[in-house]
């Protein structure tokens, strides 16, 4: 059997719609990155080359090779998995090892001349150890607060501690998300959402009473005319992009704010220039085809032949919807910018080479069922 035989067995809409979505991501990362890596690089390709280089190349290998490895195997390693998150996370900690690259947030090592966003990859190694988990439990135990709730909480907080330190919210929020769709679809009873919802208020509580800069950014996120040229001018400048692009857009290519006008155009903000340049119209044509693509991807999550396999595909896609959707949402003005990327299209290696690697997953659990979906 070839290589490329877990691939070729997948399920060829998902396959399709997955890869519709990453080739318009690097279709539109080459416009959105252009001025910005002339001005600092002298080469407006320079983004797009190393989007290539350090994010599709080692992804589509660990897409290719997820797909082939029988995913059942992960479950055999879900204590290892545990390890490996934690350790990921507390290496950004490391004297000499751990970065900042200059924000507020310290969430990136150095290994050599590379650089690598430990976080991302925590939230593959992360779904592993959740979903082996909970297969191993009836919905008995998961419906038990001693055998479900409580053991669940725990593993859970250690990690969000984690990433609280790293200020870190964006990841932090995804994996939450992550983990309670795991949770809930296998058969945890809904009405520990409550506690869920009460926990989340707490914390929300002691973030904003204790921190000043997320406060800042609440403060900003409900009145963005308070500080236009300091902690307002991210906010102000998605909404100016994104209203200025209208019902046809300015144009592929012809984004004004992304010439040094809007930050970070290749990473968080790259939605509000797709907004400003393809226009209402097209923008919610791209929408639907990201829709359509995690849709089929909970279809396959629905059609797998095991509680393992489920939880793997219902993780995955919980992780890039979420994500897409507190990327967008924050170019909207409709979420506080937590600063994560819109997954596929986002200017990140780690980010786009642990994603495919996960959707390589995906379709390792279409390939032993896709003629029946």
């Amino acid at each position: 059997m070839g290589l490329f035989e877990g691939i070729r067995r997948a399920d060829r809409t998902f396959l399709a719609l997955f890869g519709g979505v990453l080739l318009l991501g690097f279709v539109l990362l080459a416009s959105a990155s252009g001025p910005t890596g002339f001005v600092k690089f002298h080469d407006s390709y320079y983004f797009l080359k190393h989007q290539v280089i350090f994010g599709l190349l080692p992804g589509a290998m660990g897409c290719i090779v997820a797909s082939r490895v029988p995913y059942g195997m992960y479950r055999r390693f879900a204590g290892v998995m545990l390890i490996a998150s934690l350790a990921l996370l507390l290496s950004v900690f490391i004297p000499g090892l751990g970065t900042d690259l200059g924000t507020f947030a310290r969430q990136w090592i150095h290994i050599g001349t590379f650089t690598v966003q430990p976080s991302e990859i925590v939230k593959l190694t992360f779904l592993f150890y959740i979903a082996a988990w909970m297969e191993k439990r009836s919905e008995h135990e998961l419906r038990d607060i001693h055998s479900g709730l409580i053991p669940f909480v725990i593993v859970l907080s250690v990690i969000m501690g984690l990433l609280l330190f790293e200020r870190d919210t964006g990841t932090l929020g995804v994996i939450v998300v992550m983990a309670l769709a795991v949770y809930f679809s296998a058969g945890a009873p809904f009405r520990y959402f409550a506690v869920f919802g009460g926990v989340g208020v707490a914390l929300f509580a002691l973030l904003m009473k204790f921190s000043s800069y997320r406060a800042a950014r609440l403060m900003t996120f409900l009145h963005p005319e308070l500080d236009p040229n300091g902690v307002g001018y991210h906010i102000n400048q998605a909404l100016l992009a994104v209203g200025s692009g209208g019902f046809f857009g300015r144009g592929y290519g012809h984004s004004l704010q992304k010439f040094q006008y809007l930050p970070e155009v290749s990473g968080d903000s790259i939605f509000a220039v797709i907004a400003e340049e393809l226009g209402f119209l097209l923008t919610t044509a791209f929408l639907l085809l990201y829709v359509g693509f995690l849709q089929r991807g909970l279809k396959i999550a629905a059609s797998a032949p095991d509680a393992f396999g489920r939880y793997l595909v219902v993780g995955v896609m919980a992780w890039i919807g979420a994500q897409a959707f507190f990327n967008i949402a924050a170019m909207l003005g409709v979420l506080p910018i937590t600063g994560v990327p819109l997954p596929l299209v986002s200017y990140g290696g780690t980010a786009l080479a642990v994603t495919l690697t996960a959707l390589g997953v995906v379709l390792n659990v279409s390939s032993h069922h896709a003629k029946h979906i």
